[in-house]
């Protein structure tokens, strides 16, 4: 048995966070009904996060179709609302009105922005949400560029962070917790959820650490495990487009590093662990993965000679 069988869950159709968050139930067993809106000509829905899922389509702004959802809330335990604050209640399902419907009822609500921040009914993408986050301007290199000497701005990591860690990740969990509480208080509630609060909140240890010295103190690009450290990030191999992941902070996967790499402390002339000496280690590390192919390289590591540790 699943942790969440016999859980039925409705999903109003949205973008990436809420169908991620309905998906992660239905991965974990729930019975998860997806709402799409009517496409003319029955066109299909551009959504991936399908899987395990049933759908059907409802005009939302008819009243047939706010019925049929009203009819629907008396039997489900879930509902992921992925719209921008005041939609719900302009429809006539609003919290207010589908609790009285449902007491049991669980209702997700996944915004980007705070729900009750100025920036609250704006459209956004997952990048506005890191920007206003903090957490963009802790992403990507800083070396610094000609001919202004500037570093490049920060790098957009995709929409892994906001839209689907921040946002449909900490919503399921949202949603996982109050099924728990119902447990003991036989009470649904509201699950309020925002994309730039949940990716800040997974931010915390860097946020703290930012005052521990040598951890995240420095400019972005130069921390321990941001890239600035050349025994933490990653290096291009002989042949084009392929490169190598390094992460050997431990001093047993660094000699393991180093033993594979055939170098050692005299080719770059001190302690790794002291930060004037990470120039030369980079640009040594860089030259000698580009000195074979990663196919050459995996065989290497892959070998008892770097594991015996």
């Amino acid at each position: 048995m699943r942790a969440l069988d016999n859980i039925r869950v409705l999903e109003l159709a949205g973008l990436a966070p809420g169908p991620f968050a309905g998906l992660l139930l239905a991965d974990n067993g729930a019975d998860v009904l997806r709402v799409d809106r009517v496409q003319p000509g029955h066109t299909p829905s551009p959504d991936v996060l399908i899987r395990g899922k049933s759908s059907i389509c409802v005009d939302l702004k008819s009243p047939a179709g706010t019925q049929l959802i009203q009819r629907l809330i008396s039997h489900v335990d879930v509902l992921i609302d992925p719209f921008r604050p005041g939609v719900l209640e302009k429809l006539g399902l609003g919290p207010d009105v589908l609790l009285k419907i449902n007491p049991r009822l669980i209702i997700a609500r996944l915004t980007g922005f705070r729900r009750d921040g100025k920036y609250a009914t704006m459209a956004g993408h997952d990048l506005n949400y890191l920007a206003v986050s903090g957490v963009l301007s802790m992403l990507g290199p800083s070396v610094r560029i000609p001919p202004l000497n500037r570093p490049l701005p920060p790098s957009p990591p995709g929409n892994i962070l906001a839209d689907f860690a921040g946002g449909g990740l900490v919503c399921f969990m949202g949603i996982a917790l109050a099924l728990f509480a119902r447990v003991t208080t036989g009470k649904g509630q509201v699950v309020e959820a925002n994309m730039v609060d949940g990716v800040s909140y997974l931010a915390t240890a860097p946020r703290i650490s930012s005052k521990i010295p040598g951890q995240w103190d420095r400019p972005r690009g130069e921390n321990l495990v941001d890239g600035g450290c050349p025994y933490y990030r990653v290096y291009e191999c002989k042949d084009a487009g392929q490169y190598m992941a390094v992460a050997s902070l431990e001093p047993k996967f660094f000699q393991a590093l180093c033993i594979g790499l055939g170098l050692s402390e005299k080719d770059w002339g001190g302690d790794r662990e002291n930060r004037e000496f990470w120039p030369a280690i980079h640009v040594l590390f860089e030259k000698t993965f580009r000195t074979k192919t990663r196919k050459e390289w995996e065989q290497i590591f892959d070998g008892p000679a770097v594991h015996r540790f």
